[in-house]
């Protein structure tokens, strides 16, 4: 079993790294995001207690984020670990995962940074887009499809882009990125869990790389 998280800016790739480990080891990938609208879409107290505060125009509480993170956590598919995306956002929250965990009898065993260039990430964000169908992601210079117009993934003709992945744009995201993530990488840094990754490089060359850490925390 190994839980992990997986850092990294607007376009480093944690998509799609996310879902090549989450089919070679079985992990099952945590999105807060998704937790939360399907907390709110199964009634859960949590989910209650998210809904009431996002009617009202409100920020959803760390504590609220950790109930549901908790509830996900005690479903059996987890068994083989799991990895965060998304959360922690801010060392409290890190710290009340590490606490969450704890009391699981669980632990965090590595926190993965995909260090980027930012002049290359915004031109690497800029071009991408996706299959409306699957979601299978492309880019107009480095991943265009085999077949133009035609999805690799699932034949699909349907492609497009977010309205945010424009340069200026991108720039305003990996800035907020950076200040936001400093405190976790320092944070994880001290405990003796994190690892660096060049997330600069060939796809293929970065997941086999992620999953040699992986392989070797979950030995």
């Amino acid at each position: 079993m190994a839980n992990l998280i997986l850092l990294g800016p607007p376009g480093a790739g944690k998509g799609t790294q996310s879902r090549v480990l989450t089919e070679k080891f079985g992990l099952v990938q945590l999105s807060t995001g998704d937790l939360l609208r399907d907390a709110v879409e199964k009634g859960t107290d949590a989910g209650k207690a998210a809904q009431d505060v996002m009617q009202a125009g409100g920020l959803v509480s760390d504590d609220i984020v950790i109930a549901i993170v908790s509830d996900r956590l005690d479903r059996p598919d987890t068994a083989n670990g799991v990895i965060f995306d998304g959360f922690p956002r801010t060392v409290a929250q890190a710290q009340a995962l590490d606490t969450l965990l704890t009391e699981k009898a669980q632990t965090l065993d590595l926190v993965i940074s995909l260090d980027v260039q930012d002049e290359a990430m915004i031109d690497r964000v800029s071009g991408r887009y996706t299959c409306a169908a699957c979601g299978e992601g492309y880019h107009d210079t480095h991943k265009k499809p085999a077949n133009p117009d035609t999805c690799d993934a699932c034949g699909g003709h349907d492609f497009k882009r977010r309205a945010d992945d424009n340069a200026e744009t991108v720039a305003q995201r990996l800035a907020a990125y950076h200040a936001e993530t400093a405190p976790l990488i320092a944070y994880y840094e001290g405990k003796g869990l994190l690892k660096h990754i060049d997330a600069m490089g060939d796809i293929k060359a970065i997941s086999n790389e992620l999953a040699a850490a992986v392989a070797q925390e979950d030995a």
